[in-house]
């Protein structure tokens, strides 16, 4: 039996889920979450004063501090999101994230409640909070410049994670290992096919912090594996059909779905299960 799954003790939305919110230009506390965030992203959907980036949240680097997944923008400090509650998180005014009027999506994901540990495994100490259950760890630590190791809190070694500096401009660099076995990476933030990104492989216990090494750079990192019947990370050929397209086999009826084309330039494209 999966350690996820109807069986189980945990189900999948104990540890992820998407919630859709229509907003009020003030303070509005959301519910229904069914667990604390700890890793928040979340997207206008329509909006009456145009349109708004992507924001990204975290309990790691706390409540207020927003990087915008589709731009380089360093972190900033809003209204944005001003706690992580039991069953939901609370917004202030900032318009990105609750304009009157205008409706959102908020994907939502479970770590350790907050709770960091200092993590020796590799050659450079991190902050981490893992829920290695789900299969996913927040990451933070500081560059000196040079290539070196990072600990993931995980118990099996991520396919995929997505790392950037925090106190400045920087791409989304999107690491995995799903196309060939070999670590790749594109831009979370562009449409570039993927390249190939001649470091070493993650393990179980750590990865390479190879192609932005800024001296006293600040870094956060989001890292994923599979886990059965829960998540599921992999590459299939698209056959150019729109009645009779690609079947992906997962094992389980998916909620939230990413997809890049890694064979040439395209956008990324997000669908989940609350939005259809």
């Amino acid at each position: 039996e999966p350690t996820i799954g109807a069986n189980s003790d945990t189900q999948a939305d104990d540890h992820f889920n998407t919630v859709l919110f229509t907003g009020n230009g003030g303070t509005k506390a959301v519910t229904g979450l069914g667990f604390q965030p700890d890793w928040f992203w979340g997207k206008s959907r329509t909006n009456p004063s145009g349109v708004y980036s992507h924001s990204v949240y975290d309990s790691s680097r706390g409540v207020t501090k927003r990087l915008l997944p589709d731009l380089t923008n360093a972190e900033s400090t809003t209204s944005g999101i001003t706690s992580f509650d039991a069953d939901g998180f609370t917004l202030g005014s900032n318009a990105g994230n609750n304009n009157n009027n205008a409706t959102y999506v908020n994907w939502c994901w479970k770590a350790n409640g907050g709770t960091t540990v200092t993590n020796e495994d590799g050659t450079a100490d991190s902050t981490v909070q893992a829920n290695t259950d789900a299969g996913f760890s927040i990451i933070k630590w500081t560059g000196d410049g040079t290539t070196r190791t990072i600990g993931h809190g995980l118990t099996k070694t991520p396919e995929l994670w997505i790392s950037r500096r925090i106190n400045t401009t920087d791409n989304w660099l999107t690491y995995f290992t799903v196309v060939d076995g070999t670590l790749d990476y594109m831009y979370l933030n562009l449409t570039n096919a993927s390249s190939g990104s001649g470091i070493t492989l993650p393990t179980s216990t750590v990865f390479t912090d190879g192609l932005s090494t800024g001296t006293s750079d600040d870094r956060i990192c989001y890292a994923f594996h599979s886990v059965e019947s829960y998540s599921k990370f992999g590459i299939y050929t698209g056959n150019g059909s729109a009645t009779d397209g690609s079947f992906v086999y997962v094992g389980f009826r998916p909620a939230f779905v990413i997809i890049k084309k890694t064979s040439g330039t395209g956008s990324w494209n997000i669908i989940d299960l609350a939005r259809g």
